[in-house]
């Protein structure tokens, strides 16, 4: 629609609305009822394994914008909150996700960043501008997956339209992890989702487990409409996807960035938690039947004058990629390359699909295995506060 791409016009055609704990229907004329107005429902205290519905909208229209915050805590708190979307009156969900993974956050560790669709404004105001178009019914549930209430606030901004364009898209989020992934079998960001369709990127976190030196050689492949064996579209490395290069520090950028990285001071030189996403909004991603999107765990090492025992323990344990190692190119260097290796990677994909089709329900006891907080990690900015 025009109006979304210049501001200047006036598209009385949008129904304007929105649903939060003050308007939970979204109803014209119905919004700050309690208390007189005077801000008498904002949030609501979800209970251990409770689940609340967020939303449930007649069509056609869009979802716009989601927002929601929670109280900071630790990270296995932060990730077991999940949310999930259902159109129609379907029984299973195409949205199916950790919210902070929603909101491009993995790890259950929120860190503030901003970017294109998604933002986490001062790491504790997520934020969600990626369409969700509906047409007939949209129902938008979470649940609290934790052992400790939660203080939910939420609005989600949506318009009601007479008509979705025929080739509008319904969108599906799947998450996914492999803890650890297998050596030489590449990471699955996305698949499985049929056609027609387009994939509008990912949310991928690391935690990395092999100790060498660099972790993100790995090339993202995708593979389109009958590709097998060799993708299309083939990438020249994980940091090259993002928009950086020559290794990756935190940033971030409109379409693709690294917020999330988790290090000790002064020690290992590779984080231990990692998060990146990558958006392909003016690079579009379409097929017509199927995709699969992947990322090889690839990572380089080098091994100095005097350290063969220390490269032939390496060799048993971590294959040579590429072109294999690279031996005595310079004075007091034995040897440097790339080299399979094993990791422990999640990835939150988001894919507009024609037809509405769900996805895999998320594993919650996957999603919270090994993310708790290290001994260096200090406490999120008001987590005392909130106890």
């Amino acid at each position: 629609m025009r109006a979304l791409h210049d501001p200047s016009i006036i598209d009385l055609s949008l129904d304007c609305r929105a649903v939060s704990f003050e308007n939970p229907t979204g109803a014209r004329g119905a919004g700050g009822k309690a208390c007189g107005g005077r801000k008498g429902a904002p949030s609501k205290r979800l209970d251990p394994g409770e689940r609340v519905v967020l939303a449930d909208l007649r069509g056609p229209g869009t979802i716009r914008h989601v927002w929601m915050t929670f109280p900071p805590a630790r990270p296995e708190v932060m990730r077991a909150l999940v949310l999930e979307v259902f159109y129609g009156d379907g029984p299973e969900p195409s949205i199916s996700v950790p919210c902070l993974d929603f909101f491009g956050m993995p790890h259950g560790r929120p860190v503030a960043f901003a970017s294109a669709l998604v933002a986490a404004q001062e790491a504790r105001g997520f934020n969600s501008f990626v369409p969700i178009p509906f047409r007939e019914r949209v129902r938008v549930e979470l649940s609290n997956g934790s052992a400790r209430a939660l203080d939910l606030y939420y609005q989600i901004d949506y318009t009601l339209e007479p008509r979705l364009p025929e080739d509008s898209g319904f969108l599906h989020v799947a998450w996914r992890r492999e803890n650890p992934t297998t050596l030489r079998r590449d990471f699955v960001i996305s698949e499985g989702l049929r056609g027609p369709g387009r994939f509008l990127g990912c949310s991928v976190g690391i935690r990395t487990i092999d100790a060498a030196m660099w972790y993100g050689e790995g090339e993202v492949k995708i593979y389109r409409d009958g590709d097998r064996e060799f993708p299309t579209i083939c990438g020249t490395g994980l940091e090259d996807y993002v928009g950086s290069a020559w290794g990756m520090g935190p940033h971030s950028a409109p379409y693709a960035g690294a917020p999330l990285d988790v290090r000790p001071p002064g020690g290992r030189p590779m984080p231990d938690f990692l998060g990146f996403y990558r958006w392909h909004v003016l690079d579009p991603i379409v097929y017509e039947r199927e995709l699969t999107v992947t990322i090889q765990q690839i990572g380089a090492m080098y091994f100095g004058e005097g350290q063969d025992d220390a490269l032939a323990r390496y060799e048993k344990t971590n294959p040579p990629a590429g072109r294999g190692w690279q031996r005595h190119v310079r004075p007091g260097l034995l040897a440097w390359g790339i080299a399979e290796r094993v990791d422990d990677y999640c990835a939150t994909s988001f894919v507009y699909c024609r037809e509405a089709q769900a996805v895999p329900r998320l594993d919650l006891a996957a999603a919270l295995e090994d993310i708790g907080r290290r001994d260096y990690e200090k406490p999120l900015p008001m987590e005392a506060i909130f106890g």
